[in-house]
């Protein structure tokens, strides 16, 4: 097992490394606000889109770290879906159902990632806004200014993990930025 997991993740500290920035993933995205303030549904598929859009954001950002950044997100993103895994069989899917589910929460993740970026990268709050909302909220307006609020925050989320360096990705530390204060930033 040992010699799988170092051909997997290579050394230790790999692992150590992705197994923080998972820690920190995980914990951005159950953070209460999002279900509370912006009424994202508490629910196994509400948690999986939030842990997709920040997950998005943070291998976005570590794309941009050269080959090291890259070689973390794919870590980390590779522990996320073992993660994923784990949690579908400790809700009784059964080893026969796993394979499938799995493979269509990764098309999922594949296909809103690029959404999310492709809005960033264009600088279209509003594209991201329309993106979370056919994920995040499944088409289903939440209330009030929500949506937009969410899209800003996002939006300024993507760019403050862009300018972290390295090692703060390295130790599981991403900060966490109130979301008042980034849509505030962002308007």
């Amino acid at each position: 097992m040992r010699a799988l997991l170092t051909y997997l993740f290579g050394s230790n500290e790999r692992r150590r490394r992705a197994d923080r920035l998972l820690a920190a993933v995980t914990g951005q995205a159950r953070r209460p606000v999002f279900y509370e303030a912006l009424a994202v549904p508490d629910t196994l598929d509400g948690r999986f889109d939030l842990m997709t859009l920040y997950g998005s954001l943070v291998f976005r950002a570590l794309d941009g770290k050269g080959r090291e950044g890259r070689v973390l997100a794919q870590d980390t993103l590779d522990l996320m879906f073992a993660a994923f895994d784990d949690a579908l069989r400790s809700l009784g899917v059964g080893d026969n159902g796993i394979p499938r589910r799995v493979k269509a929460m990764g098309k999922a993740y594949i296909g809103r990632a690029a959404a999310y970026d492709a809005a960033i990268q264009a600088g279209d709050e509003a594209a991201l806004a329309e993106a979370i909302g056919r994920n995040v909220y499944r088409g289903d307006a939440p209330p009030g200014d929500a949506l937009a609020q969410f899209a800003r925050f996002a939006m300024a989320e993507a760019g403050e993990l862009s300018a972290l360096e390295l090692d703060r990705f390295q130790a599981g530390d991403l900060g966490e930025r109130p979301v008042d204060t980034a849509a505030k930033a962002a308007a």
